[in-house]
């Protein structure tokens, strides 16, 4: 295996980034802490972002609304609004594309890139950062790593915050890397610290020390040896992986957290869910219900699909999950709802399996949904549905998360 002597990948990634989209969209904001909350009035939730002044007073993703307001009085506190992350990201996309060609698109707030055998890395970090100011603006700032492989780069862009550069040379492994805490190494969670420590490995260095075999034995598989190789400066990038499922999830704003109000949201996610499989070219055999509800356990249940990714088939399916949820949590507080279809199979790998005396339905189904999203695509916006139920205010199917960027569609 090849152990490059300079670095052949840049990793970008932006500092705060919805907040600071915030903060450049409105000139009001300029240089006051800002976090990005789930929706207006939320209070029982946490911060999606902050930017980097709010994050000089402790404020970080995933602290609580009213700890973020007593670390920062001054924190102005703004719904996320996805469309205009998912605006600013494109255009960040083509400048960074005007310097480098991406390699892949990690996150709508992280990129990867291989660099050239003749490029230098601080000054193709130096283009890109002054291309992206010019493109989106001088409060969206990144942080760039460069290293021998893209799992390296990642941890030197963390290295340097916010708006800095790191260069990890090889020769310069582990020195830059000991003082980190075994939870700043992607892919070490939680879990697998704990299984490294009763390993009797508590630091880099016990990591660095030992050999892949050893953590292939801990990791229970070949990803343990990656990882060792990764962390020496081995050229060697993370696996391809196949998507598993595909869903949507929202928090119910405070006064519609029932079931009467959970149905209409579940519908629309339901229906989003489903265009999304459409649009990615696959098919799903079953489809997965849950809620969480205050003082009141989770509940979850799945339903089986004949092969489908028709809103019909999909919307039938959430309406045979539907009456044991209401009945068993008829009187709780539904705080969130989701939908998740799983047992994927690519469209051009699946069989046609059509129904015994029914042979015309799949085919019909199929240009009956052709023809729906046909007249939504051509007015940009659903014009069609299916049922009587209106569709739900806010942002219903364009979560943003890590790997998972939404579309135009998903706006609709």
């Amino acid at each position: 295996m090849r152990r490059p002597t300079k670095p052949k990948r840049l990793y970008i990634d932006f500092d705060g980034f919805f907040a600071s989209c915030e903060e450049q969209a409105d000139p009001g904001l300029h240089g006051r802490p800002v976090g990005v909350i789930p929706f207006a009035g939320a209070r029982n939730s946490c911060v999606l972002a902050a930017n980097p002044a709010a994050k000089r007073f402790g404020v970080r993703t995933g602290t609580a609304i009213a700890e973020a307001r007593r670390l920062c009085p001054r924190i102005t506190l703004t719904p996320q609004r996805p469309d205009l992350y998912v605006r600013i990201h494109r255009r960040i996309v083509a400048a960074v594309l005007s310097v480098l060609p991406i390699d892949v698109v990690c996150s709508i707030d992280e990129l990867a890139a291989v660099l050239g055998d003749r490029d230098r890395p601080e000054e193709v970090a130096g283009r890109i950062k002054a291309r992206v100011r010019a493109a989106v603006g001088e409060r969206i700032t990144c942080s760039i790593g460069c290293a021998s492989n893209r799992w390296l780069a990642k941890i030197a862009a963390d290295l340097e915050k916010p708006d800095g550069l790191t260069v990890l040379l090889p020769a310069d492994l582990p020195g830059p890397l000991l003082g980190l805490g075994l939870g700043a190494l992607p892919g070490v969670g939680r879990r697998m610290r704990a299984r490294l420590k009763q390993a009797g490995m508590a630091t880099v260095e016990d990591i660095w020390k030992t050999d892949p075999g050893r953590l292939r034995s801990i990791w229970g598989s070949v990803n343990g040896a990656r990882f060792w190789y990764a962390l020496h400066g081995y050229a060697v990038e993370p696996p391809v992986t196949r998507r598993g499922s595909i869903g949507h999830g929202r928090v119910l704003p405070p006064g519609e957290r029932n079931v009467q109000a959970a149905r209409p949201m579940a519908r629309q996610l339901v229906v989003k869910a489903a265009r999304r499989l459409r649009r990615e070219g696959f098919f799903a055999r079953r489809l997965t219900l849950s809620a969480d509800c205050l003082d009141a356990p989770f509940w979850t249940a799945s339903a089986v699909l004949p092969r489908a990714n028709d809103d019909l088939t999909c919307l039938g399916a959430l309406s045979a999950l539907w009456p044991a949820f209401a009945e068993a949590r008829s009187r709780d507080a539904v705080f969130r709802i989701a939908v998740s279809f799983d047992r994927l199979t690519p469209s051009d790998e699946a069989q046609l399996e059509l129904p015994i005396g029914e042979p015309d339905e799949e085919r019909r189904l199929a240009r009956l949904t052709a023809a729906v999203d046909s007249i939504n695509g051509r007015y940009a916006r659903t014009v069609v549905g299916y049922g009587g139920c209106a569709p739900p205010d806010g942002y219903v199917g364009a979560k943003i998360g890590y790997g998972r960027i939404p579309g135009h569609e998903d706006f609709r």
